[in-house]
């Protein structure tokens, strides 16, 4: 049972901090003292939250996807290593070739057909396994986002699946899950969400949160649908050339006109000693697509009703999967000490 293994920040995402990470603890070493939890909203597939597995953890992301994946990485319920590899290991040496939801609807997109069908039939199994009570609920989310990651490494894109890259010979696939470097013994409070962030505002408490909302109009639902489809797993009716499911209900108001007063409702409902909000200086140098929704000075206006307010920044290169290289991102840090 020779199976791999993988990491946290082994995957694709826009907008992903990992590479980040260690401008954003020195600021929160400097500035929040000592504290005993820690709360990233918009989590995204959990890099920033990462950072801090020693502390009491809230996570929550609006995307099923990402929800999965924090659980199987932050979860302190306990997992089998040695079941989940083998079940990996089994995932991986299966070759049986079945007409299945993913055959129906991907073959020849983002995957060739063989890996479509293999897709499908994992999917299917992880899921039964699930309603056996042959796995728990976070070996059940080890094997689901080792899947996905399995995905991410091989799929016909540039990162995200508003298309799938044309004359591409696909016969080379091959899926190979691996195993989850994630810990165990975490803080038995820890727990994740899967909701609208500024409804949770108001149910949690923690001494510092990390807020990094989408900055611009482009959804990550619409990014990762496929991702999102394979997650959920209800098999929905998909159309168009991207194969793109029904996806109103994951739209976020972050990526709307609307931001900036969403922005001040979530700042105003926070019980925390510490905000911390990410967002880069992206507000005029793209295209209307790439602008940034919400402006310093909304950000900065919102925060101060709460309290102090320091702003840090850092040149930055973003992921992109588009056309723009710009040299001069900067991601900026908004501090916010709580009165």
């Amino acid at each position: 049972m020779d199976v791999g293994t993988t990491k946290i920040n082994n995957r694709r995402y826009l907008g992903n901090k990992y590479k980040l990470l260690s401008f954003i603890k020195k600021i929160i070493m400097e500035n929040c003292g000592d504290f005993n939890s820690f709360a990233d909203i918009f989590a995204g597939t959990g890099a920033v939250a990462s950072a801090y597995v020693d502390k009491r953890l809230i996570t929550n992301d609006i995307l099923f996807s990402n929800f999965v994946a924090n659980i199987a990485w932050f979860s302190p319920e306990d997992y089998d290593k040695n079941k989940l590899i083998s079940i990996i290991s089994e995932y991986n040496a299966f070759d049986i070739i079945e007409e299945n939801y993913m055959t129906q609807n991907f073959s020849d997109t983002y995957f060739s057909h063989d890996v479509c069908s293999k897709i499908g039939f994992i999917r299917e199994d992880i899921e039964d396994k699930k309603n056996l009570k042959m796995v728990n609920d976070r070996e059940y989310a080890i094997l689901l986002t080792s899947l996905l990651y399995a995905m991410d490494r091989i799929a016909n894109t540039c990162g995200h699946y508003d298309a799938w890259r044309r004359n591409v010979d696909l016969s080379s696939q091959i899926l190979e899950m691996r195993m989850l470097e994630a810990e165990k013994n975490l803080n038995s409070k820890n727990r994740c969400f899967n909701m609208d962030s500024n409804e949770l505002a108001s149910l949690i408490k923690t001494d510092v949160v990390y807020l990094d909302p989408p900055y611009n109009s482009r959804q990550y639902c619409d990014s990762y649908h496929l991702v999102e489809n394979v997650a959920r797993w209800q098999k929905p009716e998909v159309f168009g050339v991207a194969k793109k499911m029904n996806r109103t209900f994951l739209k976020s108001k972050y990526c709307t006109q609307s931001a900036p007063k969403v922005f001040d409702d979530l700042i105003l409902k926070l019980d925390v000693k510490y905000i911390l909000v990410s967002y880069n200086n992206m507000k005029d140098k793209g295209n209307e697509r790439s602008n940034a929704r919400i402006s310093d000075e909304e950000i900065i206006t919102s925060l101060k009703k709460r309290g102090t307010v320091q702003v840090f920044s850092e040149d930055y290169k973003t992921f992109t999967t588009g056309k723009s290289d710009r040299s001069d991102n900067q991601e900026r840090l908004f501090l916010c000490k709580c009165q």
